[in-house]
């Protein structure tokens, strides 16, 4: 089982490539915090990251309000805000400029991205494109707990030159008009993403803690993979630190040390965002979904589901398809 390619798909991670910049210094550009233009960029997701990808020249990026979180940023970096924080992009550290809510309006009459030129002779060149991914934040995304509010990925020369390429062949797609462009500029995006925190992780030090460490520790990643690989499975603590070599007290504790939480309280939260997502789906009762996800009664799962989520499953369906 590969638990981050399970994470992005339960989350459903979308992806898309709103802007193209061709700019020249002096320049400025501010992002509001995502919360603000998500039901333009991202309608139907439930929380939005931004990002930025360079692929000439080079610029600073910041989080709005901290200048200590000033870096520069060169051709093939990108830059995450999973958090979704109001950013800042600039020719030269320090600059700051006013967000324009309008630009963040889907055009109507042409195919994403919006591409902006600002030409001023005599000045260095920066060609950037800028987007949205899309995911669930709630009731679990443990990705989203373990990323940093800005994420500065410097690509090595092959993560570069084929996302570049990509990024590139997707512009110049979507500058032609052509068919399908906007589909393959959201996949690139996708693509981006993966390679991101692929990269993240193996940067992580192997101290360090959080749920993508886990990943990478022998025994806390074993549990992981089995969680996900079968989460309707009657799992027991002594059954799952029988599977990865542990005694009950070393792995309980190995676990929470780097995930944040007891292994049953993560395989609970878990089958709440499997559970969800099959309350979506039409015709799929409370009961389906809870013996799904490995609950033998619907009491047993109403009773979960409230705890993790806050509210029964049945009062949750109803506001999701309650009129805004």
């Amino acid at each position: 089982m590969d638990v981050l390619s399970d994470v992005l798909k339960a989350v459903r991670l979308t992806g898309a490539i709103f802007f193209e910049r061709h700019l020249h210094a002096p320049w400025v550009g501010e992002s509001p915090h995502s919360a603000a233009i998500a039901s333009m960029v991202m309608p139907d997701a439930g929380h939005v990251i931004s990002f930025h990808a360079i692929l000439s020249g080079s610029c600073w990026a910041a989080l709005v309000g901290q200048s200590d979180s000033c870096r520069r940023f060169d051709a093939g970096d990108i830059v995450l805000y999973p958090l979704g924080d109001a950013n800042v992009l600039s020719s030269a550290p320090g600059m700051r400029g006013l967000p324009d809510l309008d630009q963040y309006c889907r055009p109507k009459d042409r195919p994403l991205p919006i591409v902006t030129r600002l030409d001023n002779e005599g000045a260095d060149y920066c060609h950037l494109v800028c987007g949205y991914f899309g995911c669930d934040a709630r009731p679990f995304n443990p990705l989203l707990e373990a990323l940093p509010r800005m994420l500065l990925s410097q690509m090595s020369a092959a993560g570069q030159s084929w996302l570049s390429s990509l990024l590139r062949l997707a512009a110049e797609e979507a500058e032609r008009g052509s068919a399908g462009s906007e589909s393959l500029l959201a996949k690139v995006a996708e693509l981006m993403f993966v390679e991101v925190v692929r990269k993240y992780i193996t940067q992580l030090p192997d101290d360090s803690k959080g749920w993508l460490s886990g990943l990478k520790h022998r025994h806390v990643g074993h549990a992981l993979r089995l969680i996900h690989g079968q989460p309707g499975k009657p799992w027991t603590l002594a059954e799952l630190a029988r599977e990865v070599g542990l005694s009950r007290s070393v792995f309980a504790e190995r676990f929470s040390h780097f995930v944040g939480v007891s292994p049953m309280h993560y395989l609970g939260r878990w089958r709440m965002q499997l559970a969800i997502r099959r309350l979506t789906i039409p015709g799929v009762s409370v009961a389906q979904a809870g013996e799904e996800v490995g609950y033998e009664s619907e009491a047993a799962f109403s009773r979960a589901f409230k705890k993790y989520v806050g509210v029964p499953p049945g009062s949750w369906r109803k506001g999701r398809s309650s009129p805004a």
